[in-house]
């Protein structure tokens, strides 16, 4: 292109360069932009400036000795395609608050620095595209796919309150799916209409999509597949309509939804299964509408409120060192109920841990009890009723004081039997003076003699309850000792 051929507009960007001045084409920092018309009544300039003129000065215009040549440009109309596809570029290119009415192509494209702050343009097409200082994407609005699959990032790519739209709602409206990132995704208040893809993405800090409100009911919102994050990742009072997919994430910090609203009626609205977090946050929002789904994530701290927890999950081989925060068994115990696997004595357990980690053994022993009765649905019908037996009377053993209770009352019922109704002696003159009081323990206690139970005999209706004293004498002991020998062994 010959010098000659520019607009007035065109030879102020053209002129600006070599120096690294900035171009303003009126209020656009703010975004603003106008039609592009020439000169007007009003006396501003035209704001049009051509895309092949941008390409041309970034790769071929002339350096100024002693100077840092960077195109710097605010608030101008950019027609035509601008294509710096697999180019080198090594100046700082900012073209913020613009109007571009083509996809411009950074393709393959390697960039000291890049800055569309502002910026409106119908999409990006940025695969494979190299900055090695940050890319700034700040307020900008999308009305296309942005495509960053594969970018390599030095800096931050920040993203702050940024619009994204697929109109079709097929393609994603914003792809950074393997995408390497050297410091932080800054996306806080990030809105997007359609997918926004970051499987297979690294980041070497934070992602902040603090704020952001994602929007696709019919499908996946949120893609973080084999996410690495070397921070954290943070979605605090983001509202979701779709699915938030996430399986195999690898989060060194806090995966943190605090106060989010996910909502995905009728499917998952949280899949993090397979994930190695540092910390999970689940707290402050309204309850999940969609399935919960947790499996074979390995998690250090969990910290999740059952009022957001939903009415569906999935914990099978899930594991947490710390719950947080510390509640009543009861409260947490409806959520291992809610799993749609069914019984899984793996979440029972893990919640036992969780109590007795802290020292609450009375709440893991109520876990530990939910777990049996739980088990006790899915036994046939001669294993329900004996579980209910169990259950009736000593608790499955985690109700030792039950077992004495029942102890107790059984000699009572047989001090007074026998009392009323005393059995006679194998050999009158050698047998001891008969106690029904001691008579009916030397039967309930098998570890203990009196002398009474070797010396007496009693027939019929005695003979049967000395049967009914022993059998349950042996149970209930037994489980007394259990019981004790549990808690001492605990301390």
């Amino acid at each position: 292109m010959m010098i000659d051929d520019l607009t007035p507009a065109e030879r102020r960007v053209w002129e600006a360069f070599p120096r690294g001045v900035s171009v303003h084409f009126g209020a656009a920092e703010d975004g603003a932009t106008d039609d592009g018309a020439a000169d007007g009544a009003d006396g501003r300039p035209g704001r049009t400036v051509r895309a092949a003129v941008l390409r041309t000065l970034l790769l071929t215009a002339p350096r100024e000795e002693g100077e840092v040549a960077a195109l710097k440009i605010a608030g101008a109309r950019i027609t035509g395609t601008l294509d710096l596809k697999y180019a080198t570029v090594d100046s700082v290119v900012r073209l913020s608050g613009c109007h571009f009415e083509e996809v411009p192509d950074f393709s393959g494209a390697q960039l000291a620095y890049l800055n569309l702050t502002g910026s409106v343009l119908p999409g990006l097409r940025s695969a494979r595209v190299r900055v090695d200082g940050g890319l700034r994407l700040t307020h900008c609005r999308f009305g296309g796919p942005v495509k960053l699959t594969g970018a390599q990032i030095s800096g931050t790519l920040f993203m702050e309150r940024a619009e994204f739209t697929a109109p079709d709602g097929e393609e994603p409206a914003l792809r950074l799916n393997q995408a390497e990132i050297g410091e932080e995704l800054c996306a806080p208040g990030l809105r997007a209409r359609g997918e926004v893809r970051l499987a297979g993405a690294r980041v070497a800090g934070s992602v902040d999509l603090n704020d952001a409100r994602l929007d696709r009911p019919d499908g996946v919102a949120l893609t973080a597949e084999t996410l690495t994050a070397e921070a954290d990742v943070e979605l605090r009072r983001a509202q979701v309509r779709g699915r938030v997919e996430m399986r195999g994430a690898r989060v060194a910090g806090r995966l943190d939804l605090s106060y989010a609203r996910l909502a995905h009626p009728g499917g998952t609205a949280l899949r993090a299964s397979s994930c190695v977090v540092g910390e999970l946050w689940l707290r402050g929002g309204p309850r999940m509408e969609g399935v919960l789904n947790l499996r074979r994530s390995q998690i250090e701290v969990l910290f999740m409120e059952p009022d957001v927890v939903p009415p569906q999950v999935r914990l099978n081989d899930l594991t947490y060192t710390s719950l947080l925060s510390h509640l009543p068994a009861p409260r947490r115990l409806p959520m291992l109920a809610q799993d749609d696997d069914g019984f899984i004595p793996h979440s029972y357990e893990q919640l036992t841990a969780a109590y007795r980690r802290i020292g609450d053994d009375d709440a893991a022993r109520l876990v530990q009890l939910a777990k049996q009765r739980r088990r006790r649905a899915t036994l046939p019908w001669y294993g329900r009723l004996w579980g209910l037996v169990q259950d009736a009377t000593v608790g499955y053993g985690f109700r030792p004081l039950r077992a004495a209770v029942w102890l107790l009352s059984l000699l009572a019922v047989g001090s007074v039997a026998y009392a009323l109704h005393p059995p006679e002696p194998l050999k009158a003159d050698e047998a001891p003076e008969f106690n029904a009081v001691f008579y009916t323990l030397d039967l309930l206690l098998p570890i203990i003699d009196f002398g009474q139970e070797r010396t007496y005999a009693p027939e019929g209706a005695g003979q049967w309850l000395s049967y009914v004293l022993v059998i349950t004498g042996w149970i209930l002991a037994t489980t007394v000792v259990t019981g004790v020998t549990r808690t001492v062994s605990r301390q």
